[in-house]
């Protein structure tokens, strides 16, 4: 049994909303993902998608996706992306993959998993304090992504684990950057790994990624990845 990582998957099986547009390397994207995942993953391992799984706006528009997702093999589990407009309650999801029969399919929100004895946490993230332009308003956004993500971590407390993994979409600072806010939150849980997405192409370049004060970052885009899913224990 393993555990593999992987974002910013942007399916789009029911929507017109062709990747290519973004560069040559998303030319036929969802097959390549497709062939890579199941030379990669087995049915009993665990995939975290840290984000933007679908371009669809509703849950019922996104089904076709779901239903590719679930084909794939191994057990899933998603946490919201910036462009996840379908993501509604965690009743509603939950619901809905079990009415639809996606039973290998789960939802990261203020809540944790245990995946081969590694407690799995994490929440979507914003805009970095750090990042050009930030406003009073994304400060708003931040600060509950924040309080979200300690929810997640919380709900570890009383279960059995042997180190921690955090998932988000959004990077968790930049290098260079003077935002404390979320490193400190990792620190002090004492995560051993982060993992994230959002960041495409040219702006991979600025991907925290490494050994940073004892945590491990690891920027787990498609195309960072080529569409193929990183192992990480």
């Amino acid at each position: 049994m393993a555990i593999y990582a992987i974002s910013d998957l942007h399916l789009s099986k029911a929507v017109d909303k062709p990747m290519d547009v973004f560069g040559g390397e998303w030319e036929n994207y969802m097959d390549k993902l497709e062939e890579n995942w199941i030379k990669t993953v087995a049915t009993e391992d665990w995939v975290l998608v840290c984000g933007d799984l679908s371009w669809a706006t509703y849950l019922v528009e996104a089904t076709a996706d779901f239903s590719f997702l679930h084909s794939l093999p191994g057990r899933k589990i998603l946490c919201k992306g910036n462009h996840d407009y379908w993501w509604t309650t965690q009743n509603k999801m939950n619901k809905f993959m079990d009415e639809k029969g996606f039973d290998n399919i789960f939802f990261l929100h203020n809540n944790s998993f245990v995946c081969q004895s590694v407690g799995v946490c994490g929440t979507r993230g914003w805009l970095s304090p750090d990042s050009q332009g930030f406003t009073q308003h994304d400060a708003k956004i931040f600060n509950r992504e924040l309080g979200r993500l300690e929810l997640s971590l919380k709900d570890l407390e009383d279960k059995d684990y042997d180190e921690i993994v955090v998932m988000l979409h959004y990077p968790p600072f930049y290098p260079g950057g003077g935002s404390r806010d979320l490193l400190d939150i990792l620190k002090g849980y004492g995560v051993a790994r982060c993992i994230y997405g959002h960041l495409h192409g040219k702006a991979l370049q600025d991907a925290v990624e490494g050994i940073v004060e004892g945590i491990e970052f690891i920027p787990t885009s498609c195309d960072k990845l080529d569409f193929k899913p990183v192992r990480l224990y």
